[in-house]
């Protein structure tokens, strides 16, 4: 799961990244409207995290743009306390939440979740498919013969990806795109380091390779 933080706050940023993190996430980080802006458009993220007072270009301004290009990534503004205008013109400009500042890391990763979850068209904080459970909030997984693992948290992005796109081909690219943050080497040879730990864990069919194209999570495995 890999999310854009666009905060100029250079000590806020790192500890919502390093509690992001905790919880499985990779988290890019751009410190002001401009690159914020190219980043949101160019990157394949599942969330965005943005603050409305940015030099350079406002969090308004960017999320004006973000709309009018088509870019539908969820979007949770951070806006001032008591900052109640700022609030009503960006959830007007399509922001799909807002987190007045100061606040509490809690109360920032429950939304994070559920905006994640409502994106996918799930409800709760637990993902069920094809006879395996995975808990977001402890980060572990239920196999099919009842076997709780701990997962890694690569193992974890990669698995939850999977879950949220049941049967269709995800190449080592798209992959790589969504598990990894932007400073991160990327090498698709250990994409197929992790899918063999969840294989181990899981069982070979859960994880199915299409030759010359990627991997799919089937829904009903054979």
């Amino acid at each position: 799961m890999r999310v854009l933080l666009v905060e100029d706050d250079q000590k806020l940023s790192a500890q919502v990244k390093s509690e992001l993190y905790k919880f499985g996430y990779a988290v890019d980080i751009a410190d002001n409207g401009i690159d914020g802006e190219f980043k949101g458009d160019e990157e394949p993220y599942e969330l965005i995290i943005l603050d409305i007072g940015l030099p350079q270009r406002t969090g308004l301004e960017v999320l004006k743009n973000w709309r009018s290009k088509g870019n539908k990534t969820p979007v949770l503004i951070l806006t001032a306390r008591n900052g109640w205008s700022e609030r009503v013109d960006g959830l007007q400009m399509g922001a799909d939440d807002y987190l007045g500042k100061p606040f509490y890391m809690q109360e920032l990763l429950a939304r994070v979740n559920a905006l994640i979850r409502r994106s996918h068209g799930e409800a709760s904080s637990n993902l069920s498919l094809a006879g395996i459970t995975l808990d977001n909030e402890a980060q572990t997984v239920t196999a099919k013969d009842g076997a709780k693992h701990k997962l890694t948290h690569v193992e974890f992005r990669l698995l939850h990806y999977f879950m949220m796109h049941p049967d269709a081909i995800l190449s080592k690219n798209r992959l790589i795109e969504h598990v990894y943050e932007g400073d991160t080497e990327r090498d698709g040879n250990v994409i197929e380091v992790y899918v063999r730990r969840l294989r181990n864990k899981l069982g070979k069919d859960i994880l199915q390779t299409r030759r010359h194209q990627g991997y799919v999570f089937p829904e009903k495995p054979r």
